[in-house]
């Protein structure tokens, strides 16, 4: 019988237990928050909905720790901790767009982040309605090449034997 790796196991029941999520609302000690930066050894900067108060780290919990995966941009729901000067969070939940309605519905998202999240769900509304290639995005693993430059030169030619023949 064959065996599978633990880690891929771990991976699996995370990523069922994110599909499978009920949408819970943040409690009182629980904080939408946004990733500014990574600092490594699973640390993240990130700033809150208030402009006042200064950007600070966050912890990733052993159980999301390489299965799951935090860029610049992404929205976080932490939870304060107690011990750490520099650390004072711990990431509960990582939210998807989803979490993002249900939280707007609802009326808890933050009025600092919510310009951004509106911005966001207009190109996931008119993905069906856009199939053109002109949306997407430039592949920067390939070469540039300039086919207008190679049109003019095939166009001077022109010219030139023209010119020749009078």
């Amino acid at each position: 019988m064959h065996r599978s790796h633990p880690s891929i196991n771990r991976r699996k029941h995370l990523m069922k237990e994110m599909m499978a999520d009920d949408f819970e609302l943040p409690t009182e000690q629980q904080q939408i928050v946004r990733v500014v930066s990574s600092r490594g050894n699973n640390l993240h900067e990130v700033e809150t909905s208030k402009t006042e108060e200064e950007n600070f780290l966050v912890s990733m919990p052993n159980k999301f720790r390489k299965s799951m995966w935090v860029k610049r941009g992404d929205f976080l729901l932490i939870e304060p901790i107690e011990e750490g000067d520099k650390v004072k969070a711990e990431i509960c939940k990582i939210l998807t767009t989803d979490h993002v309605r249900e939280y707007t519905k609802a009326g808890i998202w933050p009025e600092r982040f919510a310009k951004k999240a509106t911005l966001e769900e207009l190109p996931a509304q008119n993905q069906e309605d856009s199939d053109c290639e002109d949306d997407l995005l430039p592949n920067t693993n390939r070469p540039v090449t300039n086919q207008e430059s190679s049109e003019e030169e095939d166009d001077d030619d022109e010219d030139t034997t023209s010119s020749d023949e009078d």
